[in-house]
């Protein structure tokens, strides 16, 4: 018997807009016009992906990358908001299953450290000395970083609600 949430992946259609510079919000789309796109962080982040990995020599790389980055910022700390807040998920967790403590406590963690790399790439991004090799690594730093946080996150969801711990009949 499955008890808890089940997660599936967001998608949603998102339209195509524009950015005050004049240039495409998504100047790498994937997939046709309208096609479902991850939303929310994980969409997010796979902006802030592809924003990094065109070439420097474009108009305004640097600010395309700024612009991509403040919606990372700004979904990741609704997220530590969800998780973290009075009524969020891990107390849920800790209420539901004790066990899980050195895991929320280990994402709790993680939390301080990723807003903090987050704004560190900021800063080193509006420097205009910065070399886009280097912008371009710390962003990879950071995205790899998010990504072991979201899996870390999942597995802990995944032990909580899909552990069988035995003495059921």
């Amino acid at each position: 018997m499955v008890t808890g949430p089940v997660q599936q992946p967001s998608l949603v259609a998102r339209p195509r807009v524009t950015h005050p510079a004049g240039l495409p919000a998504d100047p790498d789309p994937i997939g046709l016009p309208g096609e479902p796109r991850p939303a929310g962080l994980a969409g997010d982040v796979h902006a802030l992906g592809r924003a990094v990995a065109v070439t420097t020599t474009g108009p305004r790389w640097r600010e395309d990358v700024l612009l991509r980055l403040r919606p990372v910022r700004q979904g990741f700390a609704e997220h530590v908001r969800v998780t973290e807040g009075p009524s969020g998920l891990y107390r849920e967790l800790l209420t539901q299953s004790p066990r899980l403590h050195h895991g929320v406590r280990l994402l709790t963690r993680e939390h301080g450290a990723i807003v903090g790399a987050i704004l560190a790439v900021q800063q080193f991004a509006e420097r205009p000395e910065a070399h886009p090799d280097e912008l371009r690594h710390r962003v990879g730093q950071l995205l790899r970083r998010l990504a072991r946080h979201r899996r870390r996150g999942a597995n802990l969801l995944w032990e909580a609600y899909q552990t069988d711990l035995g003495g059921e009949t």
